[in-house]
């Protein structure tokens, strides 16, 4: 409750002490201060847009990024949030939420396939609009950030015939989805068949990125196929990386086609903390979060996108 106070003279009280005087100037001017503190206008929010962030906020999100032993990133195909997250078809993978990150807020750049590709390897869709293939690029990427700092990559894509980056389809391989075969300052060396994939997963390249072929991506076979090719050939890795230092990176390329373009996409490993998370992100946000993990140049967008910085146990 405020109380009011009367420092002038009133009937009957003509004279008062100086100190009666002194102590009611004294309260008047704290309650004149209050006055203007209370009127003053608010202090504007220095929080980023979504996906976003300022220079300060960017770096102390940098900072807050752990760096795992070893990434693997894992891109499935065309499938939405919620045709996979809650989904009967989809147990192993709906496991894998419950023991991770599962990101509810969480896009995809364009449509169709490739620019996503583009966008979660290099920062870049680089004004690709469809599946076209070949293309081809020399801008800096993933692959060269990692090679510049000392670490490693490998690509492993299911399918891949040869390293030579003119082959576009080959069965159920498909070039428009391994987004490193598009840029020439890329060793070819540098990707591999999945068969190659280590089952030593300490000997894995600091980055690895696996590209499952067109059936067991989702994109031409169900979920369920998908669900069961993840549990097959990744959960021994994720077993593995949660004692190990280690991360795995789930998402997909697009939706089935809507102009949300909302996916799911999961982190599991040691240093993640499980939950669900709601804030914005996109494929621009993931690679901004693995470059700053590794402490690497940020490519394009993923420059102006902030890490991820709220999942990590430490």
């Amino acid at each position: 409750m405020r109380r009011s106070f009367k420092c002038g003279a009133s009937a009957g009280h003509a004279r008062r002490p100086a100190a009666r005087w002194l102590a009611c100037a004294a309260v008047a001017a704290l309650a004149a201060g209050l006055a203007a503190c209370s009127s003053a206008s608010p202090a504007k929010s220095t929080q980023s847009p979504a996906g976003t962030s300022s220079s300060k906020t960017g770096t102390a999100a940098a900072a807050a990024v752990p760096r795992p032993a070893h990434t693997v990133i894992v891109m499935m195909e065309n499938r939405g949030y919620g045709q996979v997250i809650g989904s009967s078809q989809a147990p192993y993978i709906n496991g894998l939420a419950r023991q991770g990150a599962l990101f509810t807020n969480s896009h995809a750049i364009s449509h169709p396939s490739e620019p996503n590709y583009l966008a979660l390897f290099s920062g870049s869709t680089h004004g690709v609009e469809s599946d076209t293939c070949p293309v081809t690029f020399s801008s800096p990427n993933l692959a060269t950030g990692l090679v510049a700092a000392g670490d490693t990559f490998t690509g492993y894509a299911e399918g891949l015939p040869s390293p030579d980056p003119t082959i576009c389809i080959d069965g159920e391989y498909a070039r428009k989805h391994v987004p490193w075969m598009d840029f020439t300052n890329v060793p070819t060396s540098l990707s591999q068949p999945f068969t190659s994939f280590p089952t030593n997963f300490s000997s894995l390249p600091t980055v690895s990125w696996v590209v499952p072929n067109l059936c067991d991506d989702m994109h031409d076979c169900s979920v369920a196929t998908g669900d069961t090719w993840l549990r097959t050939h990744l959960d021994s890795y994720v077993t593995w990386a949660k004692t190990h230092d280690s991360l795995l990176i789930v998402t997909f390329d697009e939706d089935e086609g809507t102009s949300v373009n909302q996916i799911p996409t999961i982190f599991v490993g040691q240093q993640v903390r499980p939950g669900r998370y709601a804030e914005k992100i996109t494929h621009y946000s993931v690679l901004a979060t693995i470059e700053a993990a590794y402490g690497l140049p940020r490519d394009g967008a993923a420059a102006s996108a902030a890490p991820i910085s709220d999942v990590w146990r430490s």
